[in-house]
């Protein structure tokens, strides 16, 4: 299997396969669960949902982690597959217990949607393992239990911040937006509203809707960034065009001139948000 899962990583699917299949035949449960990744993605292999769905249900009953997650999202999602939402918490609970991190970051979000009021006690473990193995999504469900103090002895925004800084660093752009707004108000630590300001700005030019109005805001209210009302009428448009404008950002753009507005128009224009 070091064979067949360095060909792999080395894009050599055809020789992965030919090394893996025979062995996942053989009952090796690695070999399966890498066949039936191959046949999900149509490396190697032509694409069958259907062979991968028989050979991470293979690999799954045999006990491998990678498979019992996959096959579990299978059944949740009835992809390939009956939908089995309670076959699927088990084999989550199973990997996460494992040490998958994406388990345990998903089993987490099950014992919260199967308890809304017990679930977050239940689930905090598993994403302080997910978060700590540095799955972004956890690591924010992390920060919400602390911000919140569910799941936790008590709200602590030191620890909260802490995980959003995580998450924000690894490209979570709802946590880039949280980061930087508990920066410009010194939530959880000290204020820096200019650092917040180029959190939020990386996270409006990446097109998030919440982050272009704030973007706005800032710049007309000179927070975090030397105020500016060209900037700020053309975050104003690109809000409107995103559907996340407010009445405030709406009666700042009337009180511009026509020539004013006209600028805004043509500099949004310019903006290509990716």
């Amino acid at each position: 299997m070091k064979r067949a899962f360095g060909a792999f990583q080395r894009g050599y699917y055809l020789a992965a396969f030919e090394i893996a299949e025979p062995l996942a035949h053989m009952g090796d449960a690695a070999a399966q669960s890498l066949i039936a990744e191959m046949y999900l993605r149509g490396t190697g292999v032509a694409q069958n949902q259907g062979e991968a769905v028989r050979w991470y249900r293979t690999s799954a009953e045999a006990g491998r982690p990678d498979a019992q997650f996959r096959y579990a999202l299978m059944l949740v999602g009835g992809e390939g597959v009956e939908k089995d939402v309670a076959q699927a918490t088990e084999l989550m609970r199973k990997a996460a217990d494992a040490g998958n991190p994406l388990a345990a970051y998903n089993y987490g979000q099950m014992l919260i949607q199967s308890s809304p009021t017990g679930g977050f006690a239940n689930a905090f473990n598993y994403f302080q393992s997910a978060a700590n193995d540095g799955v972004p999504d956890a690591q924010y469900a992390l920060a919400q239990l602390y911000a919140n103090g569910r799941g936790t002895t008590a709200r602590d925004d030191v620890a909260a911040r802490f995980w959003l800084q995580e998450a924000a660093v690894q490209g979570h752009d709802t946590a880039q937006i949280e980061f930087g707004i508990w920066l410009i108000n010194g939530r959880g630590g000290s204020s820096n509203a200019h650092e917040g300001f180029l959190w939020l700005k990386g996270a409006a030019e990446k097109g998030n809707p919440i982050a272009i109005n704030r973007v706005a805001h800032l710049y007309k209210d000179g927070i975090g960034v030397e105020r500016n009302y060209a900037e700020a009428a053309k975050w104003t448009v690109l809000a409107r065009r995103a559907r996340n404008a407010d009445p405030v950002l709406d009666t700042f753009f009337r009180s511009l001139s026509d020539v004013e507005q006209k600028a805004a128009l043509e500099a949004a224009n310019r903006v290509h948000l990716s």
